[in-house]
């Protein structure tokens, strides 16, 4: 009997999405409900994006949630290694056992000739995608080519004609025409591979049963299933979750929301109602009890009770499931979970080095950290009044702040400051000045602990809910300002910025 096998597979380019743990609890429930494994796997193919900060902060908050693995980067395993950078040799042999056998091919056209072929199909209407022009050079071109040192890449042969039809675990059977299927990059001009044919080596080489990921990847199922008719291997089962939405139902994103597990822990959400509500999302116990444990989806789950309505992570709702936790706490746990949020001794340490030299008695050091310990802060339209900036400037630097925040993937104080000095640069202010708003905007106060070193300390999550909060305080953006604001934005942006971003 074949054992049941699932996996996670972040990619390490970012802070940990509450959207990783939502697809990662259901593969953990999916595999224990069939007494099968749940496999951890790092996708870092993208090397200029992918960081061991966020990889390690990916791991660390997976584990806070209760959510573990039974192989993967850190605990090892039989089909180890499991990060996808250190697999380059594996994905080299299988693209070229492709070309060999007619289902890949070398292209060499160049990004010029690709953006004019991509603005030629737009202005015909037609699909967008690449034309399979280098399809029709011969193997000697080709040889010669590649002897020439001339740069390329591997595409899949993807067939013009028929439909492809996937069978779906929740949605039965999808049909995609062939001709709206991409021929696909396999191997990029640097030698390593895109996600589409990591991936699928990868899954047939851990012997994955079962693949449950987000619907987003349903257009890309036709690629992987050819790859597998070509490499002549059995496929294995699709279930494409619905996404998760914001209350007014577009995708959730971090411009909405916050995204980030990081936030929730450090706003004092409990990892068993995180978890709970996760598990709320496009599901339910079969009684429809709202309140449950890991222990309890696991013994009750049932993949055909995921609903195809996007479910609504509503933070509204995720606090009072919060609540119901805390409530139902016995006291000496409430006491030990409360001392670990608020004393936890790797933030904490942070925090005091921020008060030390600035207090004289202990009881004093309240009032200076009180806003590191809080959700939000208290501000006013009137906390950010200045003699030499007025409330549309104030407003227009933090929202473009927040902008440049958003494109950040490593969250640090080094980082924060090379972003807030070049910006202050560009837009024409002194520092002194142009730094004011962030004081009100992230301490409630424009007297506190240096508020770049605070930013880094309260993470990015927390930091864009206090700006995003400053600026509906000022008034907001209508769409109108949001157009021109971020086309001006733009307009300041360098090229050649320093600043390491997505």
């Amino acid at each position: 009997m074949t054992v049941v096998r699932t996996r996670i597979a972040p990619s390490p380019t970012g802070f940990p999405h509450v959207g990783t743990a939502y697809i990662a609890l259901f593969n953990l429930c999916f595999a224990r409900q069939h007494g099968g494994q749940f496999i951890l796997r790092i996708e870092d193919t993208d090397q200029v994006r992918s960081t061991p900060e966020s990889e390690a902060q990916i791991l660390a908050s997976l584990k806070w949630l209760g959510l573990t693995w039974d192989e993967g980067p850190d605990v090892g395993g039989k089909h180890a290694p499991y990060r996808q950078s250190e697999r380059s040799e594996i994905y080299k042999q299988h693209a070229q056992q492709l070309i060999d056998n007619g289902h890949a091919f070398h292209c060499f056209c160049d990004s010029h000739r690709l953006e004019t072929l991509r603005q030629q199909q737009q202005a015909n209407k037609e699909t967008i995608g690449y034309d399979g022009f280098c399809l029709s050079l011969s193997k000697e071109d080709v040889a010669q080519k590649l002897a020439a040192g001339e740069s390329s890449v591997i595409r899949m042969n993807v067939p013009r004609e028929g439909i492809c039809e996937i069978d779906d675990l929740l949605r039965g059977k999808i049909d995609i025409e062939w001709a709206n299927v991409d021929m696909q990059v396999l191997m990029k001009a640097d030698g390593l591979p895109t996600y589409h044919l990591a991936n699928v080596v990868d899954d047939h080489l851990m012997e994955i049963t079962h693949v449950i990921r987000g619907e987003e990847w349903i257009n890309s199922a036709p690629k992987h299933l050819l790859l597998y008719k070509y490499f002549g291997w059995q496929a294995p089962v699709l279930c494409h979750m619905p996404l998760l939405r914001n209350p007014d139902k577009s995708k959730l994103s971090k411009r909405k929301n916050p995204t980030s597990i990081t936030y929730y822990q450090r706003m004092g959400f409990l990892p068993q109602a995180l978890l709970n509500y996760l598990g709320r999302m496009g599901w339910s116990m079969p009684d429809e009890r709202e309140k449950f444990s890991l222990d309890d989806m696991i013994a009750h789950f049932d993949i055909k009770r995921v609903s195809l309505g996007g479910p609504t992570f509503d933070t509204v709702k995720l606090s009072w499931l919060n609540g119901e936790w805390l409530k139902a706490m016995a006291l000496p746990d409430f006491m030990q979970a409360f001392q670990q949020w608020a004393i936890n001794p790797d933030y904490l340490s942070l925090v005091a080095k921020q008060v030390q030299s600035r207090i004289q008695t202990l009881s004093e050091a309240a009032n200076w950290v009180n806003f590191f310990f809080a959700g939000t802060v208290n501000v006013s339209a009137e906390k950010f009044v200045h003699k030499k900036l007025q409330p549309e400037e104030i407003k227009r630097i933090l929202q473009y702040a927040l902008w440049d925040f958003e494109q950040l993937r490593l969250w640090n104080h080094d980082q924060i400051s090379l972003v807030l000095s070049q910006l202050s640069t560009s837009m024409g202010y002194k520092l002194r000045d142009f730094m004011f708003p962030f004081f009100v905007a992230i301490a409630g106060s424009p007297s506190s602990t240096p508020v770049m070193e605070s930013m880094g300390i309260l993470g990015a999550d927390l930091t864009f809910a206090r700006l995003r909060q400053a600026v509906e305080v000022l008034g907001g953006l209508s769409k109108n300002e949001q157009s021109e604001w971020q086309k001006h934005w733009l307009s300041l942006k360098s090229v050649d910025s320093p600043a390491e971003s997505i």
